[in-house]
């Protein structure tokens, strides 16, 4: 298992827009229509990474508190399907639904998003304030698969409890690791 670290994208960076497939409605859907009122999770997950099969409890469960109160979260697989098989678009949906995810799942075919957001690993998780600029980029928590530390999700948990609260949010932010986004050659 890989264990490839955020690039850690500096605070105040502008989301990069986008447009992609969501494989749970089946529909195009773009950051404009799925920004959340009060903020915004960007994350970059995929179907296999054990780190992100770690963490899928934890992210589902802070998706349904804080999307109520106004912060959307969206999921984002750039992984190559070609090697990957196991992370193609309909696999996809079927893993949204068996982890009950109350978000898009959004797929990166050309890997053009995975890099406008500079995202290394996966999980990668960005939030972003009401004018989409970055304030939080980095881990969910300290867990990781077999290191015996409890899902809590604190990291990104703080951070959006200061922006819901308009407090200073941490400069001090940990980055993720996960294993590194499979890259198409060539």
């Amino acid at each position: 298992m890989a264990r490839t670290p955020s690039n850690m994208l500096p605070l105040g960076t502008e989301a990069p827009d986008f447009k992609l497939f969501d494989t749970v409605s089946e529909q195009i859907m773009g950051l404009a229509e799925l920004k959340g009122i009060k903020g915004t999770v960007v994350m970059f997950i995929c179907n296999h990474c054990p780190f992100v099969i770690h963490v899928n409890p934890e992210i589902s469960k802070l998706a349904k508190k804080y999307q109520k109160k106004g912060i959307a979260f969206i999921a984002i697989s750039s992984n190559d399907v070609n090697n990957y098989p196991q992370d193609a678009p309909h696999l996809m949906k079927k893993v949204a639904k068996i982890e009950n995810y109350p978000f898009p799942y959004l797929y990166d075919e050309t890997q053009e998003v995975a890099k406008a957001y500079d995202a290394a690993c996966t999980p990668d998780f960005y939030l972003f304030d009401t004018d989409l600029a970055l304030v939080y980029r980095g881990q969910l928590d300290d867990s990781r698969p077999g290191n015996g530390i409890p899902l809590s999700g604190r990291d990104l948990r703080n951070a959006m409890d200061a922006l819901l609260e308009e407090r200073e949010i941490n400069s001090n932010q940990k980055p993720s690791i996960g294993c590194n986004i499979k890259w198409i050659a060539g």
